[in-house]
């Protein structure tokens, strides 16, 4: 098995899901090994604590950056302690810069070459927030840890057959506040990087785009809004003029018809509630979020942190993993190819 690539996964809000889907992973690993070398960034203690308490026993070392895994089919834990003893399903703003730490140290690593990719696991975003810390999200954090000026928040599901990309033109902004946000710049930059990085990652020659409206019916020609008219065309005009193959702005409840969709490599929605719906009702288990524009390759689940889960040990050990395991899969997949090795 290659392990030369090191993948890093961040175990996530410690009373969220995260370090039962994180012992799920290491069970997995321990049966049929992910091809790349695995680091956990979190809390050792914690993490033991979780996985006994499911009935498991993974095969976690400490983490030793000159070297590889010590155990065949084991995982390496980063150990990121926390401020406070944790309640799963009941986070504790104490341990807030616990987690704050964790993904500053994971995003540092990774934009120094020390790992080939990131993969989170959910954090809090409302504990974060409730001890003083301005966390909108791991996406706009990692742009701002990295000082990269515009990032682009796509989830990646479907079929293999029919895969299914969607990309966000804004992310976790409150829906009274997305007209303002949707310029000519703010698209045309979303749609700069989603044709970029299709070619970059996902090794897409000719990417296919398609491009929501802003407003039902994008806009019924104006008479519903004017956005379509006088900033996402415009914006899609000028990137046609740069050679890239992008069609819209197309009404949404049209956009994911599957026979439409299916026409197209990417479809960017302009707003997070726009396009996540339907990409999560086709692939919610298995759905991936991937970070463009990064310095490094970033890619996390589709879900939160599942506290109510959390909080009962028999419903943690149920926990569905699938999007966790797919996201490992992807950051492989990427960490693979930009190495050269596809």
């Amino acid at each position: 098995m290659e392990r030369n690539l090191t993948i890093a996964i961040t175990a996530g809000e410690p009373a969220g899901i995260g370090p039962e889907l994180v012992a799920l992973l290491a069970a997995r690993h321990r049966e049929r090994p992910f091809p790349a070398r695995l680091v956990i960034v979190g809390d050792r203690e914690v993490l033991w604590a979780r996985a006994r308490r499911i009935g498991l026993s993974p095969r976690y070392a400490d983490y030793d950056g000159a070297s590889f895994a010590p155990v065949a089919g084991g995982i390496e834990v980063w150990h990121q302690p926390i401020a406070a003893p944790v309640t799963p399903g009941h986070p504790d703003p104490s341990n807030a810069y616990s987690v704050l730490a964790m993904l500053q140290h994971a995003s540092d690593a990774c934009a120094t070459g020390a790992f080939a990719a990131l993969v989170t696991a959910p954090a809090q975003k409302s504990v974060l927030l409730d001890a003083g810390i301005p966390f909108a999200g791991h996406t706009e954090f990692f742009a701002q840890r990295t000082h990269t000026p515009r990032v682009v928040m796509m989830l990646v599901g479907g079929t293999p057959d029919a895969p299914l990309r969607v990309a966000l033109v804004t992310t976790h902004l409150a829906l009274k506040d997305v007209p303002a946000a949707i310029t000519r710049e703010s698209v045309g930059a979303t749609l700069g990087i989603v044709c970029a990085e299709l070619r970059a990652k996902f090794a897409l020659t000719a990417p296919r785009v398609a491009v929501c409206g802003l407003n039902p019916h994008a806009g019924e020609g104006g008479h519903l809004g004017r956005e379509e008219i006088d900033v996402i065309a415009p914006a899609i005009a000028a990137s046609r003029a740069a050679g890239n193959d992008v069609t819209g702005p197309v009404p949404a409840d049209t956009m994911f018809v599957p026979d439409f969709a299916r026409r197209h490599d990417a479809i960017v929605a302009m707003y997070h509630d726009q396009g996540l719906p339907a990409l999560k009702a086709a692939s919610f288990g298995h759905g991936i979020n991937v970070t463009l524009g990064l310095p490094f390759i970033r890619t996390s689940v589709d879900h939160g942190t599942a506290l109510d889960l959390a909080a009962d040990a028999a419903r943690a050990r149920d926990a569905d993993p699938g999007s966790l395991f797919a996201a490992v899969d992807l950051a492989i997949e990427l960490a693979e190819r930009a190495a050269g090795g596809k």
